[in-house]
């Protein structure tokens, strides 16, 4: 039998759901094996030091803030980190994807390429927000071609629909967008969770 007043247990419950804490979240709490440390914590004896780039893919991202988001895939918080010249999304390396049909000189059109792009973890525009603001995660490949992050699709008041992507111009990053209706060449890849 629990030591446990039914009126703490409630006002722990409540406190958890205010902070946002899921059913799930209250479970994997439970199984934590390392449970010690977090009263370790609460008794002044560590303390919690966050990871330096987590991303929330879930928010609105900044960049053409003002235009509907046609799509916008949610993907959860995603801590970033360059190891070895490269991007790492939650310990998957962030690749730059192209279709077979944007290589070797060809291009493709940007609704054929969206369809084709579904079935892979594209990045969203709050990725490309954040490396905005923290260019030394961009890896140095990058400065060749453009990034693409298809995983936000943003349609102007006009009806039309267009993909934001990275680009160093010789001196800074800054971000620019094309039309879905555009031919996508071998210049363009998108960044995408590889396996």
């Amino acid at each position: 039998m629990s030591s446990y007043k039914e009126g703490q247990v409630h006002q722990l419950m409540e406190k958890f759901e205010a902070e946002g804490f899921t059913a799930d979240d209250i479970t994997k709490l439970g199984q934590y094996k390392d449970l010690d440390k977090i009263k370790q914590v609460l008794d002044g004896y560590a303390e919690i030091i966050p990871f330096s780039h987590v991303v929330d893919c879930d928010v609105a991202p900044e960049i053409l803030s003002d235009w509907q988001k046609e799509e916008h895939f949610k993907m959860g918080k995603l801590k970033l980190e360059n190891r070895d010249g490269k991007l790492y999304a939650n310990g998957q390396e962030v690749i730059r994807f192209l279709s077979k049909k944007q290589k070797d000189g060809k291009t493709i059109e940007g609704c054929e390429l969206r369809l084709e792009l579904a079935s892979k973890s594209t990045l969203n525009a709050c990725i490309l927000d954040y490396l905005l603001k923290h260019p030394e995660l961009i890896p140095e490949e990058w400065k060749k071609g453009l990034t693409y992050f298809w995983g936000t699709i943003f349609r102007v008041s006009g009806g039309g629909l267009c993909v934001a992507y990275l680009h160093w111009n010789g001196l800074w990053w800054h971000w620019k967008y094309n039309w879905l209706d555009n031919g996508w060449g071998g210049h363009g890849p998108a960044a995408c969770l590889g396996k």
